[in-house]
């Protein structure tokens, strides 16, 4: 179809491949499509074979915002995080909403459970929805994830880590950096053999990249290697008391143990004192987290405190500006963090 004779909605749908697109490709009507996205019950399994296959093809997405201009955008901004219960993203979503009080957007949440290919699903249903912006979690995408964020042409925002080649905009700190801190930290109260518990790393990442810079750092600083205790649920104190007797079992010199969390350092220290190892002069525990529990342990935990709160708000001020207008596009934040001496180190 030539320039002259493209709609105003066609101009701006010309980067999105059409319904009709996927109808004439799967040789059905437009209608049939639409029926099989809305009620694919009532089409026969034949004819949405046809229909998937062209989606796929044309990479197609419906747009959910019916009735509107192709380039319009709804006042929602989709948040997509690991865990919904996890109390370091619930703080950074809280924060965020805050952030964004009174600019009349709204928060559209999804959960992937630490699943790249569900984060995936859900970027896709999301921008189906023509959101203003998207904030997802990590640096960490499949490659699909980021062809759709940035064909989608609207702020993009990762967040709980740093890189140099972000989507767009990445707001965090170095969970490296966490591990390198705790090293420092052990080897100032006097340390000689070092170990560290880790949970679901697996699939968490960025719990995998805080013990790989302890260990890093560790070597780096004349220690031996740490000892690991690779936990495969879930970070628990159950958890953490089985993760510190194994470290314990395999080698009775060990003396400082960096935890992946806060709930794995408190179980950590129940097992140490069912084992009769006095905290600090024995055993020294060091967690991640700063949760609300542990100022009050019996010894107080020290912990590495990570600017949850700080992420959502900084992403709220940012992406105001965008939407305003007023700031660029892209750019590294790194908020780092603080680590916090207590009673167990």
């Amino acid at each position: 179809m030539a320039e002259t004779q493209l709609s105003r909605r066609d101009r701006a749908t010309t980067s999105r491949s059409r319904m009709a697109d996927v109808a004439r490709l799967a040789g059905v009507s437009t209608a049939t499509v639409s029926r099989a996205l809305r009620q694919p019950d009532m089409v026969s399994p034949t004819v949405r074979s046809r229909i998937e296959d062209a989606i796929e093809r044309l990479s197609y997405r419906r747009n959910l915002v019916a009735g509107a201009l192709a380039s319009a955008r709804t006042m929602t901004v989709g948040v997509i995080i690991p865990s919904i219960i996890n109390s370091f993203f619930a703080a950074t979503v809280e924060a965020l909403e805050e952030g964004l009080a009174g600019s009349g957007y709204q928060l559209m949440l999804g959960n992937t459970g630490y699943s790249a290919a569900l984060e995936q699903q859900l970027v896709s249903s999301f921008l189906a929805w023509s959101p203003a912006a998207m904030v997802v979690t990590g640096r960490r995408h499949e490659a699909e994830t980021v062809r759709g964020l940035l064909a989608s042409h609207i702020p993009v925002f990762e967040m709980w880590e740093l890189s140099d080649h972000p989507i767009d905009t990445i707001v965090g700190f170095s969970h490296r950096a966490v591990g390198a801190l705790v090293v420092r930290h052990f080897a100032a109260r006097g340390a000689r053999r070092l170990g560290f518990i880790g949970a679901y790393m697996q699939h968490d990442y960025r719990t995998a990249d805080r013990g790989a810079g302890f260990v890093e750092a560790a070597l780096q600083a004349g220690f031996a290697a740490p000892l690991e205790a690779c936990l495969e649920d879930r970070a628990s104190a159950m958890g953490g008391a089985r993760g510190l007797a194994e470290l314990i079992a395999r080698d009775t010199k060990v003396d400082a143990v960096f935890c992946s969390n806060d709930i794995i350092a408190l179980g950590a220290l129940f097992e140490a004192g069912r084992q009769g190892l006095r905290v600090p002069e024995q055993l020294k525990i060091c967690g991640f987290g700063d949760l609300e529990f542990t100022g009050a342990s019996a010894p107080a935990l020290t912990t590495v405190r990570p600017p949850r709160r700080e992420i959502g708000l900084k992403i709220a001020q940012l992406l105001r500006e965008r939407l305003d207008g007023t700031a660029a596009r892209g750019g590294s934040f790194d908020l780092g963090v603080a680590l916090v001496p207590r009673g167990s180190t």
